[in-house]
């Protein structure tokens, strides 16, 4: 069976295990794309347990872009501060003045008007905009790429551009509607290291 196949064959119970089993984390209460935004910087580099009490405090204190965008950096980098990696904090700052100005304070809903905000990648437009807003593109990292090439038990080199670009482009031709739900049930299912067991349920 071939890869897009075998693709298309996890779309739906990916979705359906999500829901049944989606962690309670404070960034799924709501659609709230400024929320997924911020937790999805954070979780860069960084595991969810330690991301959690990071994530409220500096919620708590900018509730907004607008908020964000405004804010002393010195004070931002303190909020910030244990997390490392203080360009993210920096990157995130000069993303919400450009949607400030740009976007009259509202995030953007689509891919490519994403990833051309500072400190936003491919992988992170991608969370933003199916998480958020449905819209129908992958999230590819490199958790992601592990749990489909064990699915359709590749051998290729995850690491490799190539391979990353190749798992990209099929995963985008088989994206379902609730996208959100699909990107973070293999977000989740790498988590908890379940991916090995997809292949043989399907």
């Amino acid at each position: 069976m071939q890869d897009l196949e075998l693709m298309e064959q996890m779309r739906e119970p990916i979705i359906k295990w999500y829901q049944e089993n989606k962690r309670d984390l404070p960034w799924r209460k709501e659609k709230n794309p400024y929320f997924i935004w911020i937790s999805e910087i954070m979780l860069q580099q960084t595991r969810i347990e330690a991301v959690m009490g990071y994530y409220e405090r500096f919620l708590k204190t900018l509730p907004t872009i607008q908020d964000l965008a405004e804010v002393d950096e010195e004070k931002l980098l303190k909020l910030w501060e244990g997390l490392g990696y203080y360009n993210r904090a920096r990157n995130l700052k000069k993303a919400a003045q450009m949607v400030q100005e740009k976007y009259a304070g509202k995030m953007p809903k689509h891919y490519e008007e994403l990833v051309e905000l500072p400190g936003i990648g491919e992988y992170t437009a991608g969370a933003i905009s199916s998480i958020a807003y449905d819209e129908k593109v992958p999230a590819v990292d490199g958790n992601v790429l592990r749990v489909v090439s064990r699915v359709v038990l590749s051998e290729k080199d995850v690491l490799e551009a190539k391979t990353k670009k190749e798992f990209t482009q099929k995963l985008q031709s088989i994206m379902p509607e609730k996208a959100g739900d699909f990107n973070e049930g293999l977000m989740e299912l790498r988590r908890t290291n379940l991916s090995a067991k997809w292949r043989v349920d399907l």
